[in-house]
């Protein structure tokens, strides 16, 4: 199972991180977010994915930020379209669209985006496009209806080991677990240790 931890801000951080190897390293380029990043992020080894998080940013604005960081993934956290979507792909990078989920969710949302993404992301929904630091009612993800794989967020922490092991047991195309809050000391400073014991665990399912 692969994993992602979102919302890196402290270069020895994220150093400290890259060298656990996660296939996603996230960073989050939309300023009202608690771990906005607004400097330059340091060089990935080649196996990871560098992962840029924007809310209804500007094509432009897209474009520089993944030249700027060298990003090989954009995950798209507000009301994208799909056409909006189909020119982010022409950048060249892995175009990640999220849905927000809480109670309920009407999966005919995503069935217009099925070729213009190359994952979907589920995360929950509350006041912020996302890191809103709980879980959503995973029994939702019954009725995908897709092929497509996705990654799972919101809240994810290590209480949820079996939950995600139930999940990898299914036939859900789940391509990668999403972490962030619940591995911080603070809002962008990662416990690196706590990390290791994780991705360690979910390694072994």
């Amino acid at each position: 199972m692969k994993l992602k931890v979102c919302g890196m801000r402290e270069k020895k951080n994220i150093i400290s991180l890259a060298d656990l190897k996660p296939n996603y390293i996230g960073f989050i380029f939309w300023i009202s977010s608690a771990r906005y990043i607004d400097q330059s992020t340091p060089s990935l080894p080649e196996a990871i994915k560098k992962t840029g998080v924007f809310v209804d940013a500007t094509i432009e604005f897209i474009q520089s930020t993944v030249q700027n960081h060298q990003l090989k993934a954009v995950q798209l956290h507000g009301e994208e379209t799909p056409d909006y979507c189909s020119i982010i792909q022409e950048f060249g990078v892995e175009v990640i669209k999220s849905f927000s989920i809480k109670d309920q969710f009407d999966y005919n949302k995503i069935s217009n985006y099925e070729d213009y993404c190359d994952y979907y992301l589920f995360d929950t929904k509350g006041i912020l496009p996302g890191g809103n630091g709980y879980v959503f009612d995973w029994t939702l993800l019954n009725a995908y209806p897709s092929e497509k794989p996705f990654f799972l967020s919101g809240g994810i922490g290590p209480n949820e080991l079996i939950k995600i092991k139930n999940l990898i047991n299914t036939t859900l195309p789940l391509h990668a677990i999403d972490v962030n809050s619940k591995f911080e000391y603070s809002p962008g400073l990662k416990n690196i240790d706590l990390i290791r014991q994780f991705k360690k665990q979910l390694d072994e399912l």
